[in-house]
């Protein structure tokens, strides 16, 4: 089999991992790297054995296909350049910065009727996978993206950061339209919101709350979803799956704990979760990579020609919710009036919680 001939545009905290999952590939040549930081570059394409380029212009006639792991703002001017020429692209998300971005690389796309694939990764979570596989529908969802302040990805808030990625797994798993979106978050280290809550009414009837916050001392990713097929709980860090659903004799017939007696009801304690509650829990293996997962994807999609699982539009539609929730966020009044404060900056504090602790602070430069 022929060589895939690929490249990665920008390889700081996740394109170089890009880049190193590339250089394993037996079909894949990895013919460059390029960063704005030409050292980045260079350290980058020395342990990775290829070469590094100062301009991703340079690469174009040279590929078969490129992973854009840019800066947000960068995405459309780099991928749209490849699409131009027939060179099939994976952006990470979000896909763009605005809607009109990712029309136009979705356009280029089709016109050069090439893959365009958005780098939403948690798709690729076995945990997911598992999910999406059974026949599940969706009434209430809550979902938990917190993770510690990491200083990367600051030209965005938590909503293009995070949540986005909730966003996108809600989308696909109880689908659209979203019919009400509501939001309040709070900027603590610049103009950008560091976390935030939004509550999503989708037109099938189907409720979610979804969190996101980038200040959190302790990571955590999960999402839970009821249905009246049962509960379905995702643990994106520990790729663990938790199904409960009713057992056939209380599908069947039912139970009306009121009615019982006190022995039965002490029984009824004991008899839960086994004879009417039934639990399934399933591990991935934790030597699981999504990356190579989402990459090997992308790879197949680009020799035969298949649309990916997350597409350009795909990309799209997360975004646009995005695009609402943060809408929403800067709509939001924190003091309930219309004359108070709005958006991701909170009011000003009434006081302390604790006595403030001394902190020198440092001298101006």
């Amino acid at each position: 089999m022929t060589r895939l001939r690929m490249a990665v545009i920008g390889v700081g905290h996740l394109g170089q991992h890009h880049a190193r999952i590339l250089s394993q590939q037996p079909d894949v040549e990895l013919v460059g790297v390029v960063d704005s930081n030409a050292d980045q570059a260079r350290t980058v394409a020395a342990k990775l054995n290829t070469t590094p380029y100062e301009q991703f212009e340079d690469l174009i006639g040279r590929v078969d296909a490129v992973s854009v792991v840019t800066p947000t703002v960068h995405h459309h001017s780099v991928a749209a350049a490849f699409l131009k020429a027939g060179v099939p692209a994976l952006v990470e998300k979000p896909v763009c910065r605005t809607l009109a971005e990712a029309d136009d690389l979705i356009a280029l796309a089709a016109q050069a009727k090439v893959p365009l694939q958005v780098g939403h990764i948690e798709r690729f979570n076995p945990a997911f996978e598992e999910l999406v596989k059974r026949p599940i529908r969706p009434k209430f969802v809550e979902a938990e993206r917190h993770g510690p302040f990491t200083g990367r990805s600051i030209d965005i808030g938590a909503v293009l950061d995070l949540m986005i990625h909730d966003l996108d797994l809600l989308l696909a798993l109880v689908g659209g339209p979203v019919a009400r979106v509501s939001a309040v978050g709070a900027a603590v280290f610049g103009g950008h919101e560091d976390m935030v809550n939004a509550r999503l009414e989708f037109a099938n009837g189907c409720v979610a709350h979804v969190t996101a916050s980038r200040i959190t001392r302790h990571p955590k990713r999960r999402l839970r979803v009821w249905a009246g097929e049962g509960y379905a709980g995702i643990d994106f860090v520990t790729r663990k799956l938790t199904l409960v659903q009713q057992s056939q004799e209380l599908r069947e017939y039912g139970i009306r704990a009121e009615q019982m007696d006190a022995a039965s009801k002490a029984r009824l304690k004991d008899e839960v979760f086994g004879r009417y509650l039934q639990v399934l829990n399933l591990d991935a293996d934790r030597k699981f990579d999504q990356l190579t997962a989402e990459l090997r994807h992308f790879i197949d999609c680009v020799r035969t020609g298949s649309t990916p699982r997350v597409s350009g539009t795909d990309g799209r539609e997360a975004l646009a919710l995005a695009e609402r929730v943060l809408e929403a966020l800067k709509q939001h009044a924190w003091e309930g009036s219309p004359a108070g404060p709005h958006g991701p900056q909170p009011p000003t504090p009434a006081g302390w919680l604790f006595p403030p602790l001394a902190i020198a602070r440092p001298e101006a430069a």
